[in-house]
């Protein structure tokens, strides 16, 4: 059987007459994309933040990689990487100097050349945050969530706001960080992002979690239940016609 890494139970968040999480329990594998998906307001935010020790549990446990989040914030803060929807960086220095200063706040000597590279920004390496296109911007933040070597990096929404072609790179980037041996936890809107990337999702509404499987075990399950769409599936949409037109590769800012 697959590894736990990350054992959450019955976790819960309260604020007054309002329930954000309401009694979670689920399970991350050693080197597994598990995907957190719901509305605006379902509770992924606060039950990340939770895990990171970003917010404080009401109630329940999270154990990552044998350490208990609620007893040792400290240790957990060491073993995880968290990439956030909206970083601000130092715009004075270069990516190579930010990312040797983070490594220096985590004890460690940083090889900025190595995670650069892992994020395929190493002709970037002497340019500064301010530069750097969205998709680039994205991919670094990354990278700087990868200073510390953590056993599980924390994606919030890592697509955000990209084109088509960047949006596809990044995947190939997450795909290879997993690859290497990385625990990846994401949250995502993009649903498409979440059946090319994830190995299971847990889907979040009013705080639970209604639905947790593979993606295509949950679509299978649907289809089993006797769903139809009400408009015949298209063959394409809009953006195989963009990329089709333009090309799947990569366009970066100068």
């Amino acid at each position: 059987m697959a590894e736990i890494i990350l054992d959450v139970q019955n976790l819960g968040k309260r604020y007054g007459s309002l329930v954000a999480v309401d009694g979670i329990s689920f399970q991350v594998y050693r080197q597994e994309v598990f995907g957190i998906l719901g509305p605006n307001g379902a509770g992924k935010t606060t039950t990340l933040e939770m895990i990171e020790t970003l917010r404080e549990m009401d109630s329940g446990t999270a154990v990552l990689n044998g350490i208990d989040v609620r007893k040792d914030p400290q240790r957990i803060k060491q073993s995880i990487g968290v990439q956030l929807q909206s970083s601000s960086f130092f715009d004075k220095l270069s990516l190579t100097e930010l990312l040797i200063l983070f490594g220096e706040l985590y004890g460690r000597k940083a090889d900025a050349t190595d995670l650069l590279s892992a994020v395929e920004l190493q002709d970037k390496a002497k340019a500064r945050v301010n530069e750097l296109s969205g998709g680039q911007k994205q991919r670094f933040s990354i990278a700087a969530a990868l200073v510390n070597d953590p056993v599980v990096l924390f994606l919030d929404e890592p697509t955000t706001g990209l084109d088509p072609q960047a949006r596809r790179h990044l995947w190939e980037v997450i795909r290879v960080i997993r690859n290497d041996g990385k625990t990846i936890v994401l949250t995502t809107h993009y649903m498409e992002e979440a059946e090319e990337l994830c190995d299971r999702v847990a889907i979040m509404d009013y705080g639970k979690i209604v639905a947790m499987a593979p993606p295509q075990e949950l679509i299978s399950r649907l289809l089993a239940s006797g769903f139809t769409k009400q408009r015949a599936e298209r063959l394409a949409t809009l953006e195989d016609v963009f990329l089709n037109l333009t090309g799947h590769s990569l366009r970066e800012e100068q």
